[in-house]
Parts: structure tokens; C-alpha cells; sequence
């Protein structure tokens, strides 16, 4: 086990941080139904619950426009307010989520979280957030050093500041970060390159204060994932699974002591239609065989393995249902393989 992680996988189930609930009394109760609880993010709730928009209250310079759905850094403005920011950045309560943008954090905060085996939090990685947020004229923010570097900064304060508070409530609590725009650095076209990336996320990792963990759906290139250093690692594995195992670098993962959590039920309705427990656990075991085929003990892989959704989603038709069903055949499908290499 790292150092760093007071706890094992042993396929307990977790899931992404946004949910397509309208109401957080339904939200919260179906996080807690799973064995790594998380604070939902809701943003059809509300506009400021975009894990975009969540992440930039008391940025310097920072415009959200609820109306119009926008939200960008004035140039100017973030240059006016960085002095003020650099004589209160020692206020820990600037950094913390506040109810406005985060309705359902001060909740889940409330409810009884010590007895389970981890509590899990969530925050926008300055990679993905930077690609997105643009400047007064369009630009995203990533091409400007200084804002880039100081979006590091602050992600990382705001992480260790809700880092700390769910680790009163939970010894083994982490934080990882949601990283939807990681893959397109990989692109020639984006002119932010992964060399630079890699060296800048090693730098905001060494400064995380506990465990250090990454989630996204998408298809980076999995070497650079793999030699991170990070702790615990979430991706789609019912996309991208059969593709991930072939990669060296996830027996040197694992074997270091460090977590996947197996993306493996989907939440898109037609997905979701005609899969069963059966089916899925198939489908991982499959995986894991051919990390086995590389020498890779499947026990050691059980032990070190989280399982979760696939993906989130907030597009389906029938709103939170499908989502709903998918935590149920989750757990499922943990308590099915459990059965096989728990007892």
C-alpha cells in the first residue's frame, strides 16, 4: 500500500462527482449508498454548479455571467486584484466551497461519513480548466504563463483546503481531479504541449496534501497517466478498458501500491440497456487476464481495484433514472465479484 493511502481497493465501489439531480436530498442519499461516498456536483441545479464555474470563485479578475451562461478572466481585472488576493491568501475560507457553488458540500459534510472505508472529494484540474477558461478576447487562459501558473496555484490551495475538511470527517478521505481536457494536449493542434503539462502537474502533485488522484472519461496517451505521481487513477474502462491493460506501465501502477478505479458501468441509456452483472464482470475479468498474461498477480489487481460508472452523464432522457439503476448494478456487480475473490 502508499504511503499515502490508508486503505485498499478491493473493488468498493465510488463514482464521478456530477449527478443530473435536481434535488440533493435524491443526490446525496444515492452517494451514500456506495462504499466511497462523494459530494455531488449538480449543475442543473444551478449554473455556479459547473465544475468549471465551482472551481473559479475568488479567482482574480474572474466574470460569471448566470444569464448568458459565460465565464471568462478580465485580463485587467485579474491583474488589479492580484495584490489584494496575495495579501488574503492566507484565509483558508476563500478557498473553501462555498453553498452557492457547491449546494450539496456542506450537506454531505453533515451526514455520518467516518465508518465508511474512504470518502471522496473532487475539483476541476488546472489543465482542464485552463483549456476551457478563456480570456476577455477569447484566449484560452493555458497560453498566458502567468494566469496559467497561478490557476495551478490556486487549484491546489482549493484542493487541500477541502482535502482537510473531508479528512476530519473520514481518516482515509482524498481528492482527486476531474481532467476532461487532458486528452487534447496530446493534439498537435493544441498549443500547450504535454511535455510542459507533465512537468507542471508533477509540481502541483508534489504540493497536494493527501492522497493524490486523477479521473477522466477520455483517451489520453495512458504512459503519461501511468508515470505520474499519483496514487489513485479513474478512467472509462468499459471505452477504453481492453486498450489500457495492454500498457505496461499499469503492472508498474499497480505494483507500486497505487489504485484504478474500473470505470465499467455505463450510464447512457442505450449503453446501460441489456447489460447485467454477469456481462460486465466478464468484461473486467477479461481485462485482468491480460494483465495477467503480463505477469501480474489477479489478486493484486482485486486489491487494488475500485469500481465505478463509467462515465457521468446528464444528457439522458429520463433524467436521473438511468443513473440511478447504474449505481444499483454497480454494486451488483462489486458484491458478484467480491463473492469470487473476497472470500
Amino acid at each position: 500500500m502508499d504511503r499515502r493511502l490508508g486503505f485498499t481497493g478491493e473493488l468498493a465501489t465510488t463514482a464521478m462527482g456530477i449527478m443530473p439531480h435536481e434535488d440533493i436530498d435524491d443526490a446525496l442519499r444515492l452517494a451514500l449508498t456506495l462504499d466511497i461516498p462523494f459530494w455531488p456536483q449538480l449543475p442543473k441545479l444551478s449554473y455556479y454548479e459547473d465544475m468549471y464555474v465551482q472551481a473559479m470563485e475568488h479567482f482574480p479578475g474572474i466574470v460569471i455571467d448566470e444569464e448568458r451562461l459565460r465565464i471568462f478572466v478580465d485580463s485587467n481585472r485579474f491583474m488589479e486584484e492580484i495584490p489584494e488576493y496575495l495579501e488574503n491568501e492566507g484565509i483558508e475560507r476563500l478557498f473553501r466551497l462555498s453553498d452557492r457553488f457547491a449546494q450539496a458540500y456542506q450537506r454531505f459534510l453533515t451526514a455520518r461519513l467516518g465508518s465508511y472505508r474512504s470518502i471522496r472529494g473532487q475539483i476541476i484540474s488546472p489543465i482542464s480548466l485552463a483549456l476551457k477558461i478563456t480570456d476577455e478576447n477569447g484566449k484560452p487562459i493555458v497560453y498566458n504563463d502567468e494566469v496559467r501558473a497561478f490557476t495551478y496555484a490556486f487549484i491546489q490551495k482549493k484542493l487541500n483546503v477541502q482535502y482537510g475538511e473531508l479528512k476530519e470527517k473520514n481518516d482515509n478521505a482524498f481528492v482527486w481531479i476531474d481532467d476532461p481536457g487532458l486528452e487534447f494536449i496530446f493534439n498537435a493542434m493544441c498549443g500547450y504541449d504535454n511535455v510542459k503539462a507533465k512537468r507542471e502537474l508533477t509540481e502541483f502533485f508534489e504540493g497536494v496534501d493527501g492522497p493524490r488522484g486523477l479521473h477522466l472519461c477520455g483517451r489520453p496517451d495512458w504512459d503519461f497517466l501511468l508515470t505520474l505521481n499519483i496514487e489513485i487513477l479513474s478512467f472509462n474502462a468499459n471505452a477504453f478498458g481492453d486498450l489500457f491493460v495492454t500498457y505496461d506501465k499499469v503492472k508498474d501502477f499497480l505494483e507500486r501500491g497505487s489504485i484504478i478505479s474500473w470505470g465499467i458501468v455505463p450510464t447512457s441509456y442505450d449503453d446501460f440497456v441489456g447489460e447485467d452483472v454477469e456481462g460486465l464482470a466478464k468484461r473486467l475479468e477479461t481485462m485482468w487476464d491480460v494483465l495477467g498474461e503480463k505477469g501480474l498477480d489477479r489478486q493484486l489487481v482485486v486489491r487494488q481495484g475500485l469500481l465505478a460508472p463509467a462515465t457521468c452523464n446528464l444528457v439522458n432522457a429520463d433524467k436521473s433514472a438511468t443513473v440511478e439503476k447504474s449505481f444499483a448494478l454497480l454494486g451488483e456487480v462489486s458484491d458478484y465479484l467480491k463473492g469470487k475473490y473476497l472470500q
